[in-house]
Order: structure tokens, then C-alpha cells, then sequence
């Protein structure tokens, strides 16, 4: 008896192994193709109050149902008409597709996307931290379209969805991989942004920084190593409610694609630029496949709300101080939305 158990678990142990296998492109490389999403009720950075990275499953549903209910008031409208002059708010919940579930890479419960540092947070440094700053606060100008956000203006989607890194928002958070020998292409779905990775290519040059970088990617095993510089100067501030991020022109991001099962991509990546942050820093997600196909992002065809934040701009007709005070003492939303936003959590038990 005390050889046959270890005899039984060798052999399920060989069994499991050989019940799945990475399947291959027909030049041999791993096959990443498909239509994935990277959605997560899990933020970008470590949630107030959580010490740890890992936390139970007891704890990870707790949060969950916590969420299905901040969620559900988004469509709690008072009775009667919206106060005007107050922010009404923007979606209700129909349009919003942020996922239902924590994070789980590799069966694990997370509490953020961030896995380095240790306290789950960009370490950006004070040049990184002001110049994160000076960036949000004028996009909240508002007077001409050239200042607003990326995703306000349909120029990319917001925050970093189109990456790199590739970040979950709230909503549109599909992909689709298409991969020939010498290139792997990610739709993004959020205004429709194509990345085009070159295996074995030659960086651009300097002067050309095409919007989400520059990518040459190359393989390692059965992993999909990709290096991206040359940002856009544009496309520093990573602005949405979900998250905020600032990554310098002239930053570096590894990302590492490993498919380690049938329904599922190990994500990672690596943020390094010493003129923005104290030190390198790194994160992890989980691709899973998306349930149906990518549809055309037509965003500029309808993008009323910049006719609207414009008008309701220059309607206001208020500048220098009286703009900043008036900032100050009513953050935008991107920064700290009540159900949406990242310290949701800290506002019910």
C-alpha cells in the first residue's frame, strides 16, 4: 500500500499534464489566437485597508457582492429633475461590462493588479508624481478638445486598455490576437486601436512614436516576450475612472503572453523609466476568453459629450483661481467616482 499511493499520484500527476497541451500556430510558435478579455472588478493599485496580495475566497466573494451593490446604485436616479449645474452622471449600468469577479491569476484571489512593490501602488517618484499631476489637472480645462483625454476625444480608449500595459476599464475589455511568422496583432477594442508587434524587428526611429508605442516582441519557450518604447507625448497620462497612470514618453514596458491553458493567458509586465519612478515596477492579469466577437468601436461618429464638455465650459466661464478652487473642492470623476472608482470599497461596510 505505502507504493502504491505515490504510484497513483504520480500517474494523475502524468495524466493531468498530458490532458492539455499548448496548441501551435503551423510554424510551431504558440497559438494566442482568439478573442479575449482582461475584465476585473480588481483595480490597477491595492485597495485601502488590504495589506495583501493574495487574500481567501471567503473574502474575494465578500467584495464581490459588495460591488454587485455600489454597481446597482448608479441606477437609483432621485425622483424628479437633476439639480442643475451638479454633475448627473454619466452611464448607467446597461452600458458597463467591468467584470463581476476579483482577479484571479492562477486560482489566486488578488487585491491588485500590481504585484510589485510589495504595497500594491505606482512608485513614481516626485518628478513622476508632479508631472502626473500637472497632467490631470489640465485636462480639466475643458476649453478646447486638444487638452481633453485621449478617450473623450476617440483618439485611443482610456486609461491604458490599449496599453501597454493592457489595464481593464469599465467596459469594452476585449481583444482579439491574430499572429502570422513575423507579426502578432491585438485588436483593442476601445476605438478600435490595433497594436502591431514585430517578431525579431528593428525599433523605429526615435522621432517616430506611433500611438500605444512602438512593439517588437520575440519568443522565449512558449512565451511571448514584447518590449514597447517611443510612447506618443500624448498619450503620457493614462486617464480613467478605473485608474490613473502616467507613463513617460520614454518608458520602457516588458510584457510576458504565456498561454497556460485552454481558457487562459498569464499576463505580466514591467514598467521601468527612472525619470518617473522610484523603482521598476510589475503587474499580473489573466485572459480569459470573451463570449462573442468584437464589433466596430464607432466613437467619433457619436461623440456628443465633447460638444457638451466644451459648451458646458465656456457656459461656466470660469478661470485662473476661481477654475482652480473650484477643481480643487470637486474632483472629476475620473479621480474619485463614488461606485465606480477605486476607493469605492471605504464608503460602505
Amino acid at each position: 500500500m505505502k507504493t502504491l499511493l505515490p504510484s497513483l499520484l504520480l500517474f494523475s500527476s502524468l495524466a493531468s499534464a498530458q490532458a492539455w497541451q499548448t496548441p501551435r500556430m503551423p510554424w510551431g510558435a504558440p497559438d494566442l489566437q482568439g478573442t479575449w478579455t482582461n475584465a476585473t472588478i480588481t483595480a490597477l493599485e491595492r485597495l485601502d485597508g488590504l495589506d495583501e496580495l493574495v487574500i481567501t475566497e471567503e473574502q474575494a466573494r465578500e467584495l464581490e457582492r459588495q460591488d454587485a451593490g455600489l454597481a446597482a446604485d448608479i441606477d437609483n436616479l432621485p425622483e424628479g429633475d437633476l439639480p442643475a449645474g451638479k454633475v448627473v452622471g454619466g452611464y448607467n449600468t446597461a452600458w458597463l461590462d467591468a467584470g463581476t469577479r476579483m482577479l484571479r491569476v492562477k486560482g489566486e484571489p488578488r487585491t491588485s493588479i500590481i504585484v510589485e512593490p510589495k504595497n500594491g501602488k505606482v512608485p513614481y517618484n516626485i518628478r513622476g508624481w508632479s508631472r502626473y499631476w500637472w497632467r490631470m489637472i489640465k485636462t480639466q480645462k475643458r476649453n478646447n478638445p486638444e487638452e481633453q483625454l485621449l478617450g473623450d476625444r476617440c483618439v485611443v480608449g482610456f486609461g491604458s486598455t490599449g496599453g501597454p500595459p493592457m489595464l481593464p476599464v469599465l467596459y469594452n475589455n476585449n481583444y482579439q490576437f491574430v499572429q502570422s511568422p513575423g507579426q502578432v496583432m491585438i485588436l483593442v477594442e476601445m476605438n478600435h486601436a490595433v497594436r502591431t508587434i514585430r517578431i525579431g524587428g528593428e525599433p523605429l526611429p526615435e522621432q517616430i512614436r506611433p500611438w500605444l508605442g512602438d512593439s517588437i516582441g520575440h519568443w522565449e519557450g512558449d512565451t511571448l516576450v514584447v518590449e514597447t518604447t517611443r510612447f506618443h507625448p500624448q498619450q503620457s497620462l493614462r486617464g480613467a475612472i478605473k485608474h490613473q497612470l502616467y507613463v513617460g514618453m520614454n518608458s520602457k514596458v516588458t510584457e510576458r503572453f504565456t498561454r497556460i491553458g485552454e481558457q487562459e493567458i498569464h499576463y505580466e509586465f514591467t514598467v521601468e523609466d527612472k525619470t518617473v519612478y522610484r523603482r521598476p515596477w510589475r503587474g499580473e492579469l489573466t485572459f480569459r476568453p470573451a463570449d462573442g466577437q468584437i464589433y466596430e468601436f464607432a466613437c467619433h461618429e457619436g461623440n456628443y459629450g465633447m460638444i457638451g464638455i466644451l459648451a458646458g465650459e465656456r457656459e461656466q466661464g470660469v478661470n485662473g483661481i476661481r477654475w482652480l478652487f473650484e477643481l480643487v473642492t470637486n474632483m472629476p470623476e475620473e479621480t474619485d467616482h463614488e461606485q465606480l472608482g477605486p476607493g469605492r470599497f471605504n464608503r460602505k461596510p
